[in-house]
């Protein structure tokens, strides 16, 4: 455990609003079960990070239990690793306010992301979602980061982070918080399709399949999948669609099932009912070990409540330090 101090610190996480779909888990979940072993690494659920969308307090519950599940089913080892609930981690509030305090609004108005929410749901522009990325900053800042996975669409908010770390550094005069890097890996960048046709797999764009998904729900989601009326003339290139059942199946099925239909695609026989059909038994079938394991979580509270405490005392004793050198360079000092 005392080289494990040496290891540059990689933080991430999820918000808990709802089960994670099969993007997640080939995304994102993979990944972070190979670095545990290789850095120190603290994966959050971020709980708070949701309230922006107003969840009811059982579902919030809910969604931060089957996370946690979903998290440990895919591999992620609480000896290995910091596995924590955000809200658990007060500090990270804390370090919140101060961060806000030396955000500008016309930054946070400026954030894409902010403005994607404003435009998809205009009756529902608060504050956390204005203020978004100076809590992602907060969780990142928390434990000094070095690394943070980040998809593209999570790139503008790791920059903002890298320019509030500098600000704080620049107007206290200290070299408190390191500079936090992106991931980067020896690997292709994995880009789970949806089912729609377009764009990635995610939770808010209803085109996703979820690891808890039992099979009927999955055949029923497949076969409604978007493709195209079939390729007219050999070796056709795919529409966006096509294209994207293909990738769905590079990654579910077997090399010699995924050229079978290759095949039939370049000589303009395939039948796209049939490829769904075969995805579908296929995806059904790499879900499932998983969902056995994510089934034997969900029947074991008392460990999933374990994992959690276990979890929040590793995070706090990082984030604990940090706030303390925080508040001493800002001037926030007990008088008695």
């Amino acid at each position: 455990m005392k080289n494990q101090k040496k290891l540059p610190i990689v933080v991430s996480g999820i918000r808990s609003t709802g089960h994670l779909h099969l993007g997640n888990y080939l995304g994102a979940l993979r990944n972070f079960v190979e670095m545990q072993e290789k850095y120190r690494c603290y994966f959050f659920i971020a709980d708070l990070h949701s309230l922006t969308t107003h969840p009811t307090p059982d579902h919030l519950q809910d969604s931060v239990r089957d996370i946690l599940a979903e998290y440990l089913a895919a591999g992620l080892d609480i000896e290995k690793c910091t596995l924590y609930v955000q809200s658990d981690v007060t500090e990270v509030i804390e370090l919140y306010l101060y961060l806000n305090m030396n955000a500008y609004l016309g930054e946070l108005e400026r954030c894409t992301s902010f403005k994607e929410k404003v435009r998809k749901n205009p009756n529902n522009v608060n504050a956390g979602l204005l203020t978004y990325p100076t809590l992602m900053a907060a969780d990142i800042l928390i434990h000094r980061a070095d690394i943070v996975p980040v998809g593209k669409d999570q790139e503008q908010h790791l920059e903002m982070a890298r320019n509030f770390a500098e600000r704080f550094n620049r107007m206290y005069g200290t070299q408190l918080f390191p500079l936090p890097q992106a991931y980067k890996s020896d690997k292709p960048l994995v880009k789970i399709p949806g089912l729609d046709g377009n764009g990635k797999m995610g939770k808010s764009e209803g085109n996703a399949i979820y690891l808890a998904d039992p099979p009927e729900i999955i055949r029923k989601k497949v076969m409604k999948a978007v493709s195209d009326l079939g390729p007219t003339t050999p070796n056709q290139p795919k529409s966006e669609p096509v294209q994207n059942l293909f990738t769905l199946m590079a990654h579910v099925s077997t090399p010699d099932t995924l050229a079978h239909f290759e095949e039939l695609y370049n000589k303009c026989e395939i039948r796209y009912g049939d490829m769904k059909k075969q995805l579908a038994e296929d995806i059904i079938a790499f879900l499932s070990p998983l969902q056995d394991r994510i089934a034997a979580y969900w029947g074991s509270v008392d460990y999933l409540r374990k994992a959690a405490r276990i979890g929040a005392e590793k995070a706090r004793s990082s984030a604990q330090p940090t706030l303390k050198l925080v508040r001493e360079a800002i001037g926030i000092r007990r008088l008695f």
